[in-house]
């Protein structure tokens, strides 16, 4: 199968390509810069064909994908820096990518007839209560301007298409790229003890795993919305540090404190972003690994040591 990638510059569409590429699909790459340079611990797919493209240029995106013509696209480029996306001079541009872009890749899909994947998040919903999102809920009421662009992006891809998979995920970590482990291992270096929020809710997501189901996802037809986080059970922003430092081999004394006590964002954050995730094997899809053994195996491979 040949595949159009977009956003490999990222931490999700890096290891798209790379998990591609194990499988023996043809995979093509795109992001905003000139050059596909990969991560910085040489994990990049060597040689792999590499397209700078703007999503929000509608006519280059119809250009580059009909002349690419491929089997499936995987969307994995958004706006994902969610305070400053609140910013007035910024929110134009988030829509444009989130929700244009997004729209300009899905006509470009139905002009070719072929598959969609678009990655969505939990910030579509409002994150209020304790019980778990569903995949099909269409109760949308996103506290910020990612959400909604993010939102606005799934509609998009619903209205136009019917071969889609729409993948809601969220807490993401991956080798290239900043995330939260990352964050949180640098300030472990220096600090003592470190204040996290415990009031917020949900599921690490391991990009390298991500991107097995969804190369699974790309060779079925089983076609719909999604939710995809690793498995363990749900915790909050302070278990998952405690877990980081603990398997890293830290000192650094976690101490909980509440959204409200902790401030600083601009963006209102979900308090639950529960997602339920049993629609992946009701439909034959394999779940994603429990996320201390996701958090275990990303230390090993980004090299740190106890």
């Amino acid at each position: 199968m040949k595949f159009f990638v977009t956003g490999v510059g990222g931490q999700l569409g890096h290891d798209v390509m790379n998990e591609l590429y194990r499988r023996g699909h043809e995979g093509i790459g795109s992001d905003v810069a000139d050059r596909y340079t990969g991560a910085a611990d040489g994990t990049a797919v060597t040689g792999a064909p590499y397209v700078s493209l703007d999503i929000t240029d509608a006519d280059m995106v119809s250009k580059v994908i009909s002349e690419i013509r491929p089997d499936v696209v995987v969307h994995c480029a958004a706006w994902t820096a969610v305070d400053p996306a609140e910013d007035d001079d910024k929110a134009e541009m988030v829509r444009a990518v989130n929700a244009g872009g997004t729209k300009h890749i899905a006509e470009a899909c139905r002009a070719l007839d072929c598959k969609m994947i678009y990655i969505s998040t939990d910030y579509v919903f409002d994150g209020q209560g304790t019980e778990p999102w569903q995949p099909d809920c269409k109760d949308y009421r996103p506290l910020n301007v990612y959400g909604q662009t993010k939102l606005e992006g799934e509609l998009a891809v619903a209205s136009l298409l019917e071969k889609y998979f729409i993948v809601r995920i969220a807490w993401v970590f991956g080798r290239n790229g900043k995330n939260f482990i990352r964050t949180m291992l640098n300030v472990g270096k220096t600090h003592d003890t470190v204040r996290v929020v415990n009031d917020q809710i949900g599921t690490p997501t391991y990009t390298s795993d991500l991107a097995r189901l969804l190369a699974d996802m790309a060779e079925t037809e089983k076609y719909g919305y999604y939710h995809a986080t690793n498995e363990g059970g749900y915790i909050s922003w302070y278990d998952f540090s405690r877990e980081i430092y603990r398997q890293a081999g830290y000192r650094t004394k976690v101490i909980p404190v509440t959204t409200e006590e902790y401030g600083l964002s601009k963006a209102a954050r979900p308090f639950n972003s529960r997602l339920d995730k049993s629609k992946l094997a009701e439909n034959g899809f394999e779940p994603l690994p429990d996320w201390k053994d996701a958090v275990g195996r990303y230390l090993r491979e980004i090299d740190v040591k106890k």
